[in-house]
Parts: structure tokens; sequence; C-alpha cells
């Protein structure tokens, strides 16, 4: 995951990457983010044993990197979309 947002950072600094390739990276972040998100509130509200709690602070967890990523990826569109 790492090294896809060095990739997208050096791509966009160079003026290598397509705007459509960061749009396309910025929709799969958002929608990344989204299927964390239910899945994990599925896992809290369903309720269960102590492992199923588990799971779904790990699900939070994730989500919170994935909106990281997301925020990256937009902030990179951003920048090559200003230039």
């Amino acid at each position: 995951m790492t090294f896809l947002l060095y990739l997208i950072l050096f791509y966009a600094t160079d003026n290598l990457m397509s705007e459509n390739t960061l749009k396309f990276f910025a929709i799969l972040a958002m929608i990344a983010v989204l299927v964390v998100l239910i899945r994990g509130l599925k896992t809290f509200f369903t309720g269960g044993n102590l492992d199923s709690k588990r799971k779904s602070n790990k699900l939070m967890q994730m989500r919170i990197v994935l909106q990281f990523c997301a925020i990256v990826v937009l902030m990179s569109l951003a920048f090559v979309m200003g230039k």
C-alpha cells in the first residue's frame, strides 16, 4: 500500500501520470473506504462475542488507514489539476 502511494506521488509530481488515472485511484480509494466502513458498522451492530468486537475494531482501524490513503490521492489530484 505504501509503495502505491509513493508511486502515485512520484508520477504526480513529475506530471507523467494523467488526471484520469488519479481520478480512477481517487474513486477506488473512496469505494474501499465505504466498503470497509459498511463492513465495520455491520459487525459492530450485530454484536456478539469478543472476537466480533475485535474484528469490528480492526475494520475501523483499516478504515482510518484507507481514509488517509484517499486523502493523499485526492491531494495529489488537486496538485496535478492545479498546474
